[in-house]
């Protein structure tokens, strides 16, 4: 079953602007909330393909790359096949909080300020660049890389206190993390739940701070990390790996590491789209006679063969050379365009034959029978 497309999910339109985008989403959440739908799994499974459709259509980055390449430019992992269940419930109302309405709307009276969240701040994403050659993104592959980012202090364990002894309960939410709060509404009092403000959920207080990272309990170092790049990526496509980004404060979730593909300039070849460009160079004799020649493809050398009286400009088309879609299986071809070279400079040998072939009648633009054996004679000078 293929992906729905997000523009169908939220209702709107390619051209929907962000406020439009935000009130078809809030739309369908609400319709579909787990606490409005309870022990409902295909609410629950429409309510988290909300999400996802809006974490794209909102971001005008993503939503730049999903209108250009589909689902593929968001996620190219999840490219085929249905929704995946890819968000948590966590990750929804942490990152859209405030389509919710944390500080006091709707969703904070009707459904008691969603769901609990986890405490601390989020950590930062990442962003990186990453350049393949033709090769890498006609097979795909593999990367190790060494990534500079906060992680965990190794002398506090991540609490961010000197000692076990410098860390006591929070008074304010009692060492739970969240707080609870009675509000009034029309329909009565309804009771809500949110992070603690003073521990910022991790319901603890630091009375004394730790010497190494000051108590923000993360350091900078590094991370080696695995990415999976699939084939058919282009320049300027982003994937994500969620969780890979700098460690959060006080025990709150990762970012995300963001890798931007980049393309190495090939040696011979120039990417159009799925296919490939190769510029031949064939001197006139070679062209009028015809020959054998090796080209360089993605993955080696391949030979052809060039027909007597091949013209500049003649295109021949290596099927299947090219480079496979990141949506299908389907695959580009190898384009070879043909240019006659001209030599610059000449002797007196090779100018004598030139003016021979120059009186030869039949040497015309729509030439009919050739001379072969003169042909052979220019082949001696200009031959490859």
């Amino acid at each position: 079953m293929t992906k729905r497309d997000y523009y169908e999910i939220l209702g709107v339109t390619k051209g929907a602007d962000e406020i439009t985008i935000k009130k078809a989403y809030r739309k369908i959440a609400m319709k579909y909330h787990p606490d409005r739908n309870p022990n409902d799994s295909t609410a629950e499974d429409k309510f988290k393909e909300a999400a996802e459709a809006y974490e794209v259509l909102s971001d005008a980055d993503k939503k730049a790359r999903y209108d250009r390449y589909g689902h593929a430019g968001v996620d190219p992992n999840m490219g085929r096949g249905s929704y995946s269940g890819g968000m948590t419930m966590e990750d929804i109302f942490r990152q859209f909080g405030d389509v919710f309405g944390e500080s006091g709307g709707a969703f904070d009276t009707f459904f008691g300020g969603g769901r609990q969240r986890s405490g601390g701040q989020q950590g930062s994403n990442l962003r990186i660049k990453v350049a393949l050659t033709l090769q890498d993104i006609a097979e795909g592959v593999t990367k190790k890389l060494k990534v500079k980012k906060k992680v965990a202090c190794d002398q506090c364990d991540g609490s961010g206190a000197k000692d076990a002894s410098s860390l006591s309960t929070c008074s304010t939410c009692g060492g739970g993390g969240y707080v609870r709060q009675i509000k009034q509404t029309f329909l009565g009092q309804m009771q809500t739940t949110g992070v603690c403000p003073h521990c910022h959920g991790s319901g603890k207080r630091i009375t004394a701070k730790c010497s190494k990272c000051s108590g923000e309990g993360r350091i900078q170092g590094s991370d080696t990390v695995e990415i999976e790049i699939p084939a058919g990526v282009q320049e300027g496509m982003q994937l994500s790996m969620r969780g890979k980004g700098n460690i959060g404060r006080n025990g709150g979730p990762s970012g995300d590491l963001l890798i931007q593909i980049e393309e190495i300039d090939d040696e011979y070849l120039v990417r159009d789209g799925r296919n490939v460009i190769y510029d031949l160079y064939l001197n006139f004799a070679d062209a009028a006679l015809g020959t054998t020649v090796e080209v360089p493809t993605i993955h080696s050398k391949v030979k052809i063969k060039i027909p007597e009286g091949t013209q500049s400009g003649k295109i021949f088309r290596l099927r299947g050379k090219g480079l496979p879609s990141i949506q299908d299986y389907a695959k580009g071809d190898q384009l070879i365009h043909v240019n006659i070279w001209t030599p610059k400079k000449l002797n007196k040998k090779e100018k004598e034959l030139l003016e021979e072939m120059r009186n030869q009648a039949n040497f015309q633009p729509n030439p009919g029978s050739k001379d072969k054996s003169f042909f052979e004679k220019m082949k001696e000078y200009f031959g490859g």
